[in-house]
C-alpha cells in the first residue's frame, strides 16, 4: 500500500493549516477531520480537503494510505470541523474505477500544495496514468448524518 510519511516541514504547513481551519478560516475548503482511532480509541484529528463533484463531497487522501484513512475505514464516521461548526458523517469509500474524475478535479485544485505527493501526475496526465495510480489514492464519499 501507498503511504507516504510526512515531513517536519510538511507538518508546520499542516499545523498552521489546521490551527485557521479549527479558527473557521478555510482554505479552500480545508475541514478537520476528527475520527476515532482504531488501535487507541481516541479520537484523532487532522487537516483534509473537502471538494465537491457532480453535487456530491469528497476526501482525498494525497499521502495514500495514511493513519487517517485506515482509521476511516475502521470507524466508518467521523466529523469535519470549521471552526465551531462541527458535521457528524458516514463515509462510504469510493471504488477504483470511479476515482480518475475525482483525482483529476483534486490537483487541478490543490496540486500547488500536494502535487510533489502525486508522482508526477497532472491534471492532464492520461487516463491510463491516472487509473493505473488510483489504487494508491484513497477517496471517501462524505454523507452528512
Amino acid at each position: 500500500m501507498r503511504y507516504l510519511a510526512p515531513k517536519s516541514a510538511g507538518n508546520l504547513f499542516n499545523d498552521f493549516a489546521k490551527w485557521l481551519t479549527a479558527r473557521g478560516i478555510s482554505l479552500l475548503g480545508s475541514r478537520v477531520l476528527a475520527v476515532r482511532g482504531r488501535k487507541s480509541g481516541e479520537v484523532r484529528t487532522t487537516v483534509v480537503n473537502l471538494f465537491t463533484h457532480e453535487g456530491e463531497r469528497y476526501l482525498l487522501a494525497p499521502r495514500g494510505h495514511t493513519q487517517w484513512v485506515r482509521n476511516l475505514r475502521a470507524a466508518g464516521e467521523g466529523e469535519l470541523r470549521l471552526g465551531r461548526r462541527t458535521e457528524p458523517f458516514t463515509a462510504v469509500e469510493v471504488e477504483d474505477a470511479a476515482k480518475p474524475p475525482l483525482i483529476r478535479l483534486y490537483l487541478r485544485k490543490w496540486a500547488w500544495e500536494t502535487g510533489a505527493f502525486f508522482d508526477g501526475l497532472k491534471a492532464d496526465s492520461p487516463e491510463a496514468d491516472i487509473v493505473a495510480a488510483a489504487p494508491g489514492f484513497p477517496v471517501f464519499r462524505i454523507i452528512t448524518r
